[in-house]
């Protein structure tokens, strides 16, 4: 099966009313995680790299990963997708490069940390978008500013100095004609999202319904959504970690939003900490142990469990012989011939 355009996913999830985990890769033992949990659970994929990914393994290393992994599990539908693109520039580069789907993050400033102005962001966006479409390239906005940092990118604080404004959501995805756009209700990026369960008071799921309505059409996305479990916590303290008490996202709430419009959940902390704590037990447990192998594999099947459990608890479990690969020179003529825009003023009226 070839690479697919991440919007067919998206559509695909929004038919069948479930939604699909983007999860972050930057090595091998990662990415063969993912396709042990597509396999076992029979789902399509995002697999993401961020700018950080990117800049670690290096492009053609990371890129050749991803095409290998296509090549081995012909059966699973597979997105390759640019995370927090910081510019047009680094859009561009991995469009060029053979990502088949890119998000400008133009929520920031080039540098990753300043918040942008609402004008500044339809403007790089919309210049993205007139680039990918074309191309058949799915383009992913975000509007208003999470919290946190991760891979040195966010503006920190809590999430909620930046919530999106449903008014200037609906606005910005009729300027720019966006296939997918991430919003600010409360999340972070990183592990220390949250100091007790979240609620109401620091989650805004009311905001995310209330976009969702007013823009139907287009896919809402949910970044910093690692539900940071307990358990994967525990397990890195266990063995010499010091890891603050912490709550994520929980699984309930992400569901909500998968009711209410939301079709791609980033997730990337709970994988990280799966790792971790596989690693830090061998070496705990076997001091002596020294090849790369006896820890890196228990690491590999810790990740491939939760992203598994993850796919389960998203839907997408089962939906990846639901459909034939659309070509992405097809997804370019349907964007080309207006089949594909979700800009409100015309996906309404079809």
């Amino acid at each position: 099966m070839p690479i697919v355009s991440m919007r067919q996913l998206l559509d695909e999830a929004a038919k069948g009313a479930y939604g699909v985990g983007a999860f972050n890769v930057n090595n091998m033992e990662q990415i063969q995680a993912i396709m042990l949990a597509a396999n076992e659970t029979k789902s399509p994929v995002i697999m993401q790299a961020s700018r950080g990914a990117r800049a670690f393994a290096q492009d053609r290393y990371l890129y050749h990963l991803m095409l290998a992994a296509n090549e081995l599990n012909p059966g699973i539908p597979m997105a390759f997708h640019q995370d927090h693109g910081n510019s047009f520039e680094t859009c561009k580069s991995a469009i060029e490069l053979g990502f088949t789907s890119v998000m400008m993050d133009g929520s920031l400033r080039e540098d990753g940390k300043t918040p942008s102005t609402f004008e500044e962001n339809v403007e790089v966006t919309r210049r993205v978008v007139e680039f990918a479409h074309p191309r058949g390239i799915t383009v992913e906005g975000e509007i208003g500013v999470l919290g946190g940092v991760e891979d040195g990118h966010g503006a920190g604080g809590t999430g909620l100095e930046h919530v999106t404004d449903p008014d200037q959501a609906v606005e910005f995805a009729e300027r720019t004609g966006v296939d997918a756009l991430a919003i600010a209700i409360g999340t972070s990026h990183g592990a220390y999202k949250f100091t007790r369960k979240p609620d109401g008071s620091v989650l805004k799921m009311n905001i995310l319904i209330e976009i969702h309505k007013r823009l139907p059409h287009t896919h809402l996305v949910m970044h910093g959504s690692s539900s940071v479990p307990k358990d994967l916590q525990a397990i890195v303290n266990k063995y010499g970690g010091k890891l603050k008490e912490t709550w994520g996202v929980p699984i309930e709430e992400i569901q909500l939003g998968i009711r209410n419009g939301v079709r791609k959940i980033n997730v990337d902390t709970d994988n990280r900490l799966a790792i971790t704590g596989a690693i830090r037990k061998v070496l705990w447990e076997s001091p002596e142990k020294f090849d790369p192998r006896d820890y890196m594999k228990p690491a590999r099947e810790a990740m491939a469990k939760v992203v598994a459990e993850r796919m389960r608890e998203f839907g997408q479990a089962g939906h990846a012989g639901d459909y034939a690969p659309i070509p992405i020179a097809e997804m370019a003529k349907g964007y080309q011939s207006g089949a594909l825009d979700t800009r409100p003023s015309l996906a309404g009226a079809r």
